[in-house]
């Protein structure tokens, strides 16, 4: 209900001078790119639990292998005991058969324990040489699993490495724009204008006084420069979307004949600042979305003069797009 009242306040004050399906079309265009950033923050926190996901399973697989490889040693071990065993058996086998052979025409009773302790020699033997063909077993089932974890792994391994070069890039790239507006605005600087980086987008914020007079949403000759110096860095980022917000202090508005409050003005000015920088038509339009924040986000609460000349300002917040991100999430 907010935005629609901002919006027919707008449509009051410029029908004189703005076409009304102009106006629709850019309003459209406004929401559809705010719902698209608030669907790439989404997107982005969504990839940073993944990741952090990814990063849960890569350790556990890592476990599970190092408890693979000592449950191998292990094997290996009880493996070589039993070869061990039954090469014992084996031999004390053929003992057994040479001493039977040799007392067949002697004492029957001794020949029937002789035959009776071969028979339980091989029962013994038979069942070492199972468990020896399960170990195996087990040991050639464990040695598949690694593998297929390995490869899963890797798999993982090369789409986090894409993810994060990607990323990568972009600090670099919202880096070297922040350092291209804080020379192209040096000038500026300590004039009411700042220049920084945070939650990797660039803030242009510049005060009140730069830019308008008090009530006004007229720009003033050394905020239409200042604005100047930046559109011609924007022109050349073409890869940046733009967002142009207004903030007032929480002073009443004097209600008059465009203006009836805070809203009004903040979206006003928003909306002037956006027409300077597309003034000469070198920023496609689609990259440009003004908003009106009125008094509701201020950067101090405080109600001395100082705190509400700080929240009577004007950011210009930079965005680089995320084409190769986004296409990344589609294709996963």
């Amino acid at each position: 209900m907010k935005k629609l009242y901002i919006l027919l306040f707008i449509v009051a004050g410029f029908s004189s001078c703005v076409p009304t399906q102009q106006f629709r079309d850019v309003s459209d265009k406004s929401n559809k790119l705010e719902v698209d950033r608030d669907q790439l923050m989404m997107e982005n926190e969504q990839l940073t639990v993944e990741n952090t996901e990814m990063r849960a399973k890569m350790k556990f697989v890592k476990e599970e292998k190092e408890q693979f490889v000592e449950d191998s040693i292990r094997l290996y071990n009880e493996i070589s005991g039993l070869k061990t065993e039954i090469d014992k058996l084996t031999r004390q086998y053929n003992d057994l058969q040479s001493t039977h052979d040799a007392l067949l025409k002697g004492n029957a009773r001794e020949t029937r324990r002789l035959l009776n302790q071969l028979q339980a020699t091989q029962t013994d033997l038979q069942k070492k040489e199972d468990r020896l063909r399960d170990l195996e077993g087990n040991v050639m089932e464990g040695r598949q699993d690694i593998t297929r974890m390995r490869a899963e792994l890797e798999a993982r391994n090369a789409k986090l490495t894409e993810l994060e070069n990607i990323l990568s890039r972009k600090d670099s790239a919202v880096n070297a724009l922040k350092e291209s507006v804080s020379k192209a605005l040096m000038g500026f600087e300590g004039q009411g204008l700042t220049v920084e980086m945070k939650n990797g987008k660039v803030y242009v914020s510049m005060d009140e006084k730069l830019l308008f007079r008090s009530g006004s949403y007229d720009v003033d000759a050394r905020g239409k420069q200042a604005l100047q110096d930046l559109g011609k860095v924007l022109e050349r980022n073409k890869d940046v979307n733009i967002m142009i917000e207004g903030h007032t202090d929480d002073v009443p508005y004097r209600s008059g004949s465009v203006i009836n409050d805070n809203w009004d003005l903040s979206v006003l000015r928003a909306t002037s600042v956006l027409k300077i920088l597309s003034a000469n038509g070198k920023i496609n339009s689609s990259r440009l979305t003004a908003a009106g924040r009125g008094e509701f986000q201020p950067v101090d609460s405080s109600k001395t003069p100082e705190a509400r000349s700080k929240n009577r300002r004007t950011e210009i917040i930079l965005t680089p797009k995320l084409d190769e991100l986004l296409r990344i999430l589609e294709a996963n």
